[in-house]
């Protein structure tokens, strides 16, 4: 059985993360995938995305390194970001997938229930992730966004974290009528099960929290074995 390659794309201009992206993503690893980390150039890309500048100047270095990778022999790329920067362009521009983190979050999520919240990191990010809820028609299945007032920067302060995702997780499964919760950053990482256990000691019943890590990368290896690709009914081939 050949190996199937696949590319985690950070699409920053740093390399910090990259050693907890491979962590993140090892318990859906199976043995016959390799996994490679890369990073967008310094020069052209901002160390984080926390709003919609960030996401746009970060957007077409990614379709560049899509191009890349594709040539390098890659099946696949999971870009690490939950609002997909770049990915919708990128898959106008290379025939192997490449999925971003809201999508394969929210859909995981109504394969497990009815309606979802996203936990946030800013209010900055509030209107775009809802954006992202509109663009998929999926505002039957939405219950609410809760931000948790944390930049990307403080994400390494783990037990902070764990507390204030479940804290408006809580808020979110008995105030907003969510049924399922989606980590709304990539960079809440060894996060879901902590917060998914403390709301089931508090609610008594089980609610999945999805890992965007996870979901991401777990969808595109699902694509890459079935063989499918972006649809050219949908995505122009690039010029």
């Amino acid at each position: 059985m050949s190996t199937i390659r696949l590319c985690i794309v950070a699409p920053v201009g740093t390399d910090a993360y990259n050693a907890r992206l491979l962590q993140a993503i090892t318990p859906v690893l199976p043995p016959d995938v390799s996994v490679s980390v890369r990073n967008l150039p310094p020069e052209q890309a901002r160390d984080c995305i926390q709003d919609r500048v960030d996401w746009l100047r970060n957007g077409y270095p990614v379709v560049a390194l899509a191009r890349t990778l594709q040539q390098e022999g890659f099946d696949g790329i999971w870009l690490s970001d939950f609002d997909m920067c770049g990915v919708e362009a990128a898959r106008e521009a290379v025939d192997i997938p490449i999925i971003g983190g809201f999508s394969s979050s929210a859909l995981t999520a109504l394969a497990l229930s009815q309606r979802f919240s996203i936990i946030t990191i800013l209010q900055s990010t509030v209107a775009m992730q809802y954006s992202h809820v509109l663009g998929y028609g999926l505002q039957h299945g939405f219950a609410s966004i809760r931000a948790i007032d944390c930049p990307v920067a403080g994400l390494d302060e783990h037990d902070i974290v764990v507390e204030r995702v479940f804290a408006a997780a809580l808020q979110a499964v008995r105030d907003d009528g969510a049924q399922s919760i989606l980590l709304g950053c990539t960079g809440m990482m060894g996060v879901a099960a902590p917060v998914a256990a403390r709301l089931e000691q508090a609610l008594g019943s089980y609610v999945p929290v999805i890992d965007p890590n996870q979901a991401g990368f777990s969808m595109l290896l699902s694509l890459v074995r079935m063989r499918l690709r972006p649809s050219r009914r949908c995505y122009s081939p690039a010029r």
